[in-house]
């Protein structure tokens, strides 16, 4: 019975049926014996046919090939066709970019025009080829790999193209002319040696699929890292990037039939344009809006599989109920507004990876590989070396929840920190969401838990660095675990009041309701213990933070917190203070009888405390349940 239970109802009828087919005997004590042995090598077969999860690979025909899970995208290679030859695409980083890219290089590579079935033939465009399908030899590049030293960073381009150039003319060795080879290397730099070989495929009649992934991501470092003026010398001019990019243009005419480019921002394009003015940004049109990424019919769909493979046990309503705050609600276009949002892809295939180890959800929600580039954030939040315009902009989307704004398809480096711009950044780093339009403008929100955890990361680092801080991160963790466990709180709050107390050169940007607030969020949300919600995210009316116990990773924790802050001005008198420690209990009585706040408390007792400041200083706290 144990095999018969875990084994599907045509397996077992499969099993039995052959059995007695090629038995001509009455059943006897060996029947079962035998028996048993074809249900348990039915169950280790089917085992073995489970498709296996293809977390952080990007290597297509492996997926294919080796029983891997696949979210069938190629629908949209057809779209992509009749869109624009010279198709220009940003997504975040982790964002499953780099395997639709080699999705598309077998697709269009002449050279697996004998593997199209093995590889294809399952998936939409098999069915529904297009006519470039195997037409093009394709030349495959990433910047991935270009260091971003000035003064290395000419020949680390030179020496990565003189690779993939080298290995482009052996794979088509048989189609091109015999001397291609020989002509490139002879070549000393990579514009020289990409125009050889557009020679020799002109020479012959034969037409480029040119696919560029990360292409900014190189430039992008030299901005952060060295400074606009080094970043110019390689964009602007007889910037090497730039001529290189011109001879990809020069060729458009009769070799580089067709395009595709992607990176995870439009700003490099922006201060190429002059010479590189041919690809067509597609970034926010709605029909690409779920290219990249997975919807949550793809996600149900892939956990139902695997429930029915019983790989998992829990139901796939309360999976998806756990993942969804986490990596769903990314919306790339106003216009797909009415369509369901996307999930970060990498995020899903990592928690069911991580599933399958120990049955249960992974503790750490946040894939540490999915953070966006810190130090590029970072540069950009302090680009003026204090608590600047940008650190505000974060500071708004932390405490309001959202910002508005509109959408720029592209900006010069040099224009990166005006305001919209530097929001539409966020927005193509995958920080922002669309999630609403307010007249003309976006309504731009944080699509998900983890990015608000990054988001709190990032406006905690530019207070300390503005205000030369040295707050323990770590401290404050174990500080939480108190209040997780033990009911302590107090010493939580007190501590990080005595740091902001103490920090005089911060003041100045600190008055005011809003930026304590920020403050506080800020460390709050940088905790394994709680989901920190500002008020926003429960609907307005609720305290300004609940924390939300994280009970699916730690199922005893007793304690879940809502909080209440007050603000007045430092010249404000003790009767106002009291005032409002009195209207914060009153409040917080109401939020605790809250059923939404009742539904999420789960298990644990909420405990309500009310924080009054007077400028700077926690002049009261007081727990009123």
């Amino acid at each position: 019975m144990h095999f018969i239970r875990q084994c599907s109802e045509s397996n077992v009828k499969s099993a039995f049926t052959q059995h007695f087919r090629n038995s001509s005997c009455p059943f006897r004590e060996n029947s079962l014996s035998s028996f048993r042995n074809i249900l348990k090598n039915s169950i280790m077969n089917q085992a073995n046919s489970t498709k296996l999860i293809p977390y952080g690979m990007t290597d297509f025909p492996a997926i294919i090939r080796n029983n891997y899970y696949y979210v069938d995208k190629t629908e949209y290679i057809r779209q992509i066709e009749q869109t624009a030859r010279f198709f220009f695409f940003v997504r975040p980083r982790r964002f499953g970019k780099s395997l639709f890219l080699n999705m598309l290089e077998c697709y269009y590579d002449c050279k697996t025009e004998k593997q199209f079935d093995e590889l294809f033939g399952n998936l939409y465009v098999g069915k529904h080829p297009t006519p470039d399908r195997n037409k093009y030899l394709v030349l495959k590049m990433s910047f991935s790999s270009i260091v971003s030293d000035p003064e290395k960073m000419e020949a680390s381009f030179n020496s990565n193209c003189d690779m993939i150039f080298t290995d482009f003319c052996l794979k088509y060795a048989d189609l091109l002319p015999p001397d291609t080879l020989e002509m490139v290397q002879q070549k000393e730099v990579a514009s020289e040696k990409l125009t050889a070989i557009c020679l020799s495929l002109r020479r012959q009649g034969l037409k480029m699929y040119l696919i560029l992934d990360e292409y900014d991501n190189f430039a992008n470092n030299v901005l952060v890292n060295y400074g606009n003026t080094r970043y110019r010398a390689l964009t602007h001019g007889d910037g090497f990037l730039r001529n290189f990019l011109k001879t990809v243009k020069d060729y458009t005419d009769r070799v580089v039939e067709r395009m595709y480019i992607t990176g995870v921002s439009p700003v490099t394009m922006d201060d190429l344009t002059s010479g590189f003015n041919i690809a067509s940004n597609q970034s926010t049109n709605p029909v690409f809006n779920n290219m990249i990424g997975f919807t949550e019919a793809e996600v149900r769909e892939l956990l139902e599989y695997y429930r029915q493979q019983g790989k998992i046990i829990h139901p796939v309503d309360e999976l998806i109920s756990m993942m969804k705050p986490w990596y769903d609600n990314y919306c790339f276009s106003e216009d797909a507004l009415n369509e369901p949002p996307m999930y970060n892809s990498d995020m899903v295939l990592y928690f069911v990876n991580r599933y399958f180890a120990s049955r249960k959800p992974p503790r750490d929600m946040l894939d540490t590989n999915c953070r966006t580039d810190y130090n590029k954030l970072r540069h950009l939040i302090l680009i003026d070396k204090n608590f600047g315009k940008n650190a505000s902009i974060i500071q708004e989307i932390i405490t309001q929840g959202e910002t508005v704004g509109r959408i720029k398809e592209s900006f010069p480096a040099v224009e990166i920190a005006q305001t919209d711009n530097f929001k539409s950044l966020l927005f193509y780093y995958g920080m922002l969401t669309i999630a609403g339009t307010r007249g003309p403008m976006l309504q731009l929100t944080i699509p998900n838990q983890v990015v608000r955890e990054q988001l709190y990361g990032y406006l905690a680092d530019a207070y300390r660095t503005a205000g030369h801080m040295d707050l323990d991160v770590d401290e404050l963790n174990q500080l939480m675990y108190g209040m997780a466990y033990s009911r302590e709180w107090e010493s939580y709050f007190q501590y990080i009041a005595t740091r902001l107390k103490e920090q005089s050169s911060i003041r100045e940007f600190m008055e005011g309701e809003a930026h304590v607030k920020g403050f506080l969020l800020s460390y709050m949300g940088m905790n394994s213990y709680y989901i920190t919600m500002p008020e926003y995210e429960m609907n307005k009316g609720f305290s300004d933070f609940y924390l939300i116990p994280n009970l699916p990773q730690l199922p005893d924790m007793p304690y879940s917190y809502a909080i209440e802050v007050k603000y007045c001005p430092r010249d404000a008198k003790d009767a106002e203070v009291e005032k409002l420690l009195e209207d914060a209990g009153m409040q917080l009585a109401q939020y605790v009888a809250c059923p939404k706040v009742q539904e999420k408390k789960g298990t644990t007792e909420i405990i309500a405390i009310a924080l009054v400041f007077r400028g700077w200083d926690l002049v009261k706290f007081k727990q009123i349940s």
